[in-house]
C-alpha cells in the first residue's frame, strides 16, 4: 500500500482526489491539508511515502512546504501538483528539491500511475509530469540565498496588482486563489521589502528598478 499526503488549499480537488485513490487497492491517502504549516506538521506525524503538494495555499507556500521537508526527509518523494505551467513555478519547485511537477489538468487515472511508478523506482513518462532531473550542481546553481529572500514568482504577480489598485477580492478572482491564500501572499510582500502597507510597498517596488520594471510590465502600467 503506498502512502500518500495531499496538501491543497481547494477543499473539493481533495474530495475528488480522495475519492479517487479510495477506488485504487494500491494507493491509499494518509492525510490531508489546507496550508503548508499544517502539511509539515501532519506529514511528520503521518509518514507518507509520497506528497502532492499544492503551490499557493495560506501561510507557508508549497514550495516553502517543500524546502523543509526535504532538509527533514531528503528520501521522501514531494511531487508539486499545480495548475501553472510555467517556467519560474517550475524553477522555484526545481530549487526547493520537488521531484517532479504535475499539471492539474491530469486525470485521476494518470496520477495514480505516476505514483505508483515512481514508488516502485520506474522511469515516468507522461505528458503531465514536468521532470526535474538535473545534475547536482545545476540544482545548486539555482537554490536561492535565504538571506536575500527574493519575492517569488506570485508574489510578483500580487505585487503588481497591488500597484494597479486591485482588491484582495479582485486579486483572488484574478488568479483563482482564496482571501486567506492573498493576504497571506501580501503579508509576505511586507515582511520581504520591509514596509508595512500597501502604499509603502509601491514605494519600495519603486525603489527597485528591476523589480519595478517586472511588475510595471506585469501591470501594463506607464512610469
Amino acid at each position: 500500500m503506498i502512502r500518500v499526503f495531499l496538501a491543497d488549499d481547494h477543499p473539493l480537488l481533495r474530495i475528488g482526489l480522495r475519492h479517487s485513490f479510495d477506488q485504487d487497492q494500491d494507493v491509499r491517502l494518509c492525510g490531508e491539508a489546507g496550508d503548508g504549516f499544517t502539511a509539515v506538521e501532519r506529514i511528520h506525524t503521518d509518514s507518507p511515502d509520497v506528497v502532492l503538494m499544492d503551490v499557493d495555499m495560506p501561510g507557508l507556500s508549497g514550495i516553502g512546504a517543500i524546502r523543509v521537508l526535504k532538509k527533514l526527509y531528503p528520501r521522501m518523494k514531494i511531487f508539486v501538483l499545480s495548475t501553472y505551467n510555467d517556467e519560474r513555478y517550475v524553477r522555484e519547485a526545481m530549487a526547493a528539491g520537488a521531484d517532479g511537477y504535475i499539471l492539474k489538468n491530469i486525470d485521476s487515472d494518470e496520477l495514480l500511475k505516476i505514483i505508483k511508478q515512481t514508488f516502485r523506482g520506474e522511469d515516468v513518462v507522461s505528458p503531465y509530469l514536468i521532470n526535474l532531473s538535473l545534475a547536482p550542481s545545476r540544482r545548486d546553481e539555482l537554490e536561492i540565498p535565504e538571506e536575500s529572500t527574493p519575492l517569488t514568482v506570485r508574489e510578483e504577480q500580487i505585487l503588481s496588482c497591488l500597484i494597479a489598485g486591485k482588491t484582495n477580492k479582485e486579486i483572488a478572482e484574478e488568479f483563482h486563489i482564496s482571501l486567506e491564500t492573498v493576504k497571506s501572499h501580501t503579508k509576505n510582500i511586507y515582511q520581504k521589502l520591509k514596509v508595512k502597507n500597501r502604499l509603502q510597498a509601491v514605494h519600495a517596488a519603486r525603489g527597485k528598478n528591476t523589480l519595478y520594471e517586472q511588475v510595471k510590465s506585469a501591470s501594463g502600467l506607464a512610469r
